[in-house]
């Protein structure tokens, strides 16, 4: 009888997750620390997830808030929580690009930090799984490694530098508890569904060409040599459950990134083909369209937040030594993110008219 609790729900990776541990009956009891805020969608979500029909396994709801001490939860429930939890995920966070730093460093810095001094009193902990990013990196290019947790001279934005402070609070207490850091890449929906809940991240681009599709034609945004690594949530979803169990993943940080990515202008061309049935032509320079989506009527009506530009022109590869070495075990691999872009932009195009997907651009 194994039991867990998990933050970050009723978010879309959180949810998927659950979906999956039960379908492997992992858990008998998963415990959801949920704010006060998302107490109705968190419910919603549940009676979802219940669909499956496994009435073995309980989803029990904790009110609470990582920001806070101990997340303001009752002595009792803790007490409860010190007797039953054996697996701990923390996925909450704040992972808008483009959020504000003081709202960034109260949840995922200060946030993790209480949230680990809670973790630190379970005694039957088997295993911490603790999800950062493959962007802790910040502005160094090259080769990135899974062993190194290198402070960068520069960050992106608010959300990298926030989530590295995060992950060496977590790092610090590897030879103290058990515990595995997953690093995703940017997360995108199912492979074969299409299956999302909000459209960020390489959403923004499709954003855009769904904006200017009726234009003659669309050209490519500067010049650019880099790759870009998107993973799908299923990818994702299995990984980091394997990992979770596996004893030679205890201890490791793990790069959930694509070992094959895309340079990014073969994925833009996929998109707008995709999109709009005719391939990009010429080039918009780079710096014009920064200028662009720096004025806010303008990126308010390509729905795009202008700090997505900055992945467009940044040279690093992601080492994929320790999640390969565990993962392989499972036969788990990522699937092509090319082949899975005609399921993306099918589940794009139903739900594109529909506000509750999109981000709210500032």
């Amino acid at each position: 009888m194994k039991n867990a609790l998990m933050t970050g729900f009723p978010g879309f990776l959180s949810k998927n997750i659950i979906k999956e541990l039960r379908q492997q009956k992992a858990y008998t009891t998963i415990y959801v620390l949920v704010l006060p805020s998302q107490l109705k969608k968190a419910e919603e979500v549940i009676a979802e997830i219940y669909a499956d029909g496994l009435d073995d396994q309980r989803i029990v709801v904790i009110e609470g808030d990582i920001t806070l001490p101990n997340a303001v939860l009752d002595g009792h429930i803790l007490e409860e929580l010190k007797h039953k939890i054996d697996y701990v995920w923390h996925l909450a966070a704040i992972y808008d690009l483009a959020v504000p730093k003081d709202i960034a460093w109260k949840v995922n810095v200060q946030g993790t930090k209480l949230f680990n001094e809670l973790v630190l009193q379970l005694p039957k902990l088997k295993r911490y799984m603790y999800f950062s990013t493959a962007y802790v990196a910040g502005r160094r290019e090259g080769k990135l490694l899974e062993t190194e947790l290198v402070k960068p001279n520069d960050f992106k934005n608010h959300y990298e530098e926030t989530k590295y402070e995060a992950e060496v609070l977590v790092d610090k207490l590897k030879k103290q508890i058990p515990l595995t850091i997953i690093r995703p890449g940017i997360v995108r929906g199912h492979s074969k569904t299409g299956e999302t809940i909000k459209f960020d991240g390489p959403y923004f681009f499709i954003n855009m060409i769904n904006k200017l599709k009726g234009l003659p034609f669309l050209p490519y945004l500067g010049k650019s040599s880099s790759f870009i690594n998107v993973v799908p949530s299923d990818y994702i979803t299995k990984a980091s459950i394997y990992s979770c169990f596996d004893k030679e993943a205890e201890g490791l940080t793990i790069h959930l990134t694509d070992p094959k990515p895309y340079p990014v202008e073969e994925v833009y061309r996929a998109f707008v083909k995709e999109l709009t049935g005719k391939y990009p032509k010429g080039r918009l320079p780079l710096g014009l369209a920064k200028v662009s989506v720096s004025i806010l009527p303008i990126r308010k009506f390509l729905q795009v937040e202008k700090e997505t530009l900055d992945y467009l022109t940044w040279n690093s590869s992601f080492d994929t030594t320790n999640a390969e070495k565990v993962l392989s075990k499972g036969n788990i691999t990522c699937p092509d993110f090319i082949e899975s872009v005609p399921a993306m932009i099918c589940f794009y195009n139903k739900h594109k008219d529909d506000s509750n997907y999109h981000i709210h651009i500032k």
